[in-house]
């Protein structure tokens, strides 16, 4: 079966530096702990997303259209089609005191989180330090292997990962669906705006699905109904 344009699918991959070989991304458990990159706080199992909406790197969601379920391909990406060049204004200096204030001591290596965005101190000299906000992986080839495992059809299942895709798997507690009807079930009370934005997305992609009700309700845990 062959993956077309607005299929959701369930996909398992992995991605590496092109140069160096090293891992730096991946949704299977063992290869974060083989290449020594295993967080605790990741949720290592394959992802669903909808083709087409660039819910994954733009070149692999293009590349994603036409590939057959449960075949493994290989793609190596340039940075235009992966994580962008590298942008000198995302490169900037910064008082060392800044640091200091929050009892950070900066040292080269060390990634902080800067009126929340997230940068590598490049160097520290004298009261001036060094701070790369470009990602990572910017201005580099990249390679990934993907497999897609399947064509994801329940509608509970579509909405579901747009929910984690738009919010975050950590803040939905439980989706239902009725029908042609919707209900997002959140550990946090979701402004308007946002509410308005992911009814927007789920309608565009899940185009069944015709009301949307979204429920706040404060739990340790969370159960998908």
């Amino acid at each position: 079966m062959q993956i077309k344009e607005k299929d959701f699918i369930e996909l398992e991959y992995t991605g590496k530096i092109k140069d160096s070989g090293i891992v730096f991304d991946t949704t299977c458990k063992d290869v974060a702990e083989k290449a020594d990159i295993l967080n605790p706080r990741v949720g290592y199992k394959p992802v669903v997303l909808c083709i087409g909406e660039e819910h994954i790197l733009k070149g692999i969601d293009k590349a994603l259209v036409g590939k057959e379920i449960g075949k493994e391909y290989t793609l190596e990406l340039s940075p235009d089609n992966a994580f962008g060049k590298k942008k000198m204004e995302l490169i900037q200096l910064i008082a060392t005191n800044k640091f200091k204030k929050h009892g950070i001591t900066p040292m080269p290596g060390l990634q902080v989180n800067i009126d929340n965005t997230v940068g590598l101190i490049k160097t520290v000299t004298g009261g001036r330090t060094l701070v790369d906000f470009n990602h990572p992986c910017a201005g580099k080839d990249v390679v990934y292997t993907f497999t897609p495992l399947r064509i994801v059809t329940e509608l509970k299942e579509k909405v579901h990962a747009m929910a984690i895709m738009l919010l975050g798997e950590q803040f939905i507690i439980s989706v239902a669906v009725k029908g042609n009807n919707a209900e997002i079930t959140t550990l946090i009370k979701m402004p308007d705006e946002i509410q308005q934005k992911m009814t927007e997305n789920i309608k565009k992609c899940v185009p069944e699905i015709v009301n949307i009700q979204y429920l706040e309700k404060k739990q340790e845990t969370k159960e998908q109904e």
